[in-house]
């Protein structure tokens, strides 16, 4: 039994008119009509009845038309599911991000990757650094990531997403929480609060910006993510100077001031370069129309988040 028979077959119990079904299915008359014969030669019963007036299902005729149906609609499905894989629309993609990009950026990506791709779940992994990153996307351990560049190697294309500015955090009762700019100049002589790892960019934007004003920021106290070097702060041990992201992270006796003549830093969208997984690209064409990125390479353009599983690890 060949599909088309069905599917002829369907468009004749639907109308029980062979001209109407010939037209439904875009075939001639007598080719629809020879085509049902052979199907009911095959079956070796009468599918229907037919008179010079009208076209009515057997008994056998109306069992097959239930069967045709279900069976059609597991085929259209299982065709649509293909394609919908090929395309990149279902499937899993994994997600790496530095700490702060996970308040700043994730939920409007998550929002966005789950609204036009519904059939994609995203695998998070965050408080990622950028170097972490980069060896995941090479060795497959991440397909996307959202660091702050540079990016390490040079087989790592990346877009940026946003450039941030850096702003100071200080604890309520400080001198300077009741000031609303701050200079870079007014921290000359303050313990800072930094992160721990050595491959921080976060750490080099401060350092720079201090440099600039003249002056290196006396590292105090080292912590290993955003969340300790936050509560550091509002204990009165130190300052920090973070992404203005950090914000997003109200603490008790904590409070950000905006910061004079400091840096800022990037967050970028990063990917193994020649990677050609569709549901990276898909994902990737999202996230390119969410944030209005410039024009992506070819492998990589425009193109559907269902379940987000969130997994964290490692310092910022």
């Amino acid at each position: 039994m060949e599909l088309r028979h069905l599917r002829y077959f369907a468009a004749v119990a639907e109308t029980c008119h062979f001209g109407q079904a010939a037209e439904q299915v875009h075939v001639a008359q007598p080719a629809l009509s020879y085509a049902i014969r052979q199907l009911e030669a095959e079956l070796d019963v009468t599918l229907f009845n037919r008179t010079t007036r009208q076209v009515e299902l057997t008994a056998a005729g109306e069992f097959l038309q239930a069967e045709a149906s279900r069976i059609l609609a597991a085929v259209d499905d299982a065709v649509r599911g293909v394609r919908r894989i090929a395309a990149g629309r279902t499937g899993l993609v994994r997600l790496g991000l530095t700490g702060t990009a996970a308040f700043s950026h994730l939920p409007r990506m998550a929002r966005s990757v789950k609204r036009e791709l519904p059939g994609v779940a995203l695998q998070i992994r965050a408080d990622m650094l950028t170097p972490q990153q980069c060896d995941g996307l090479r060795t497959g351990a991440l397909d996307l990531g959202v660091l702050r560049p540079p990016a390490v190697g040079d087989d790592i294309d990346l877009r940026t997403l946003e450039s941030e500015p850096l702003v100071l955090a200080v604890s309520a009762d400080h001198r300077l929480a009741v000031e609303p700019v701050v200079s870079l100049t007014d921290l000359r002589n303050e313990p800072f609060v930094v992160y721990g790892d050595r491959d921080s960019a976060v750490n080099d934007a401060v350092l720079r910006s201090c440099r600039r004003a003249g002056f290196a920021p006396h590292r105090e106290h080292e912590a290993p993510g955003t969340a300790v070097l936050l509560a550091l702060v509002a204990a009165g041990l130190g300052v920090a100077i973070v992404p203005q992201s950090v914000r997003a992270l109200p603490l008790e006796g904590l409070v950000f001031r905006d910061l004079l003549d400091a840096d800022t830093v990037e967050v970028a969208l990063a990917w193994r370069r020649g990677n050609d997984d569709p549901h990276v690209e898909a994902v990737v064409g999202v996230l390119a129309a969410t944030f209005a990125l410039d024009t992506l390479p070819d492998e990589l353009g425009p193109d559907e988040i269902g379940p987000t599983e969130l997994s964290t690890g490692g310092a910022l």
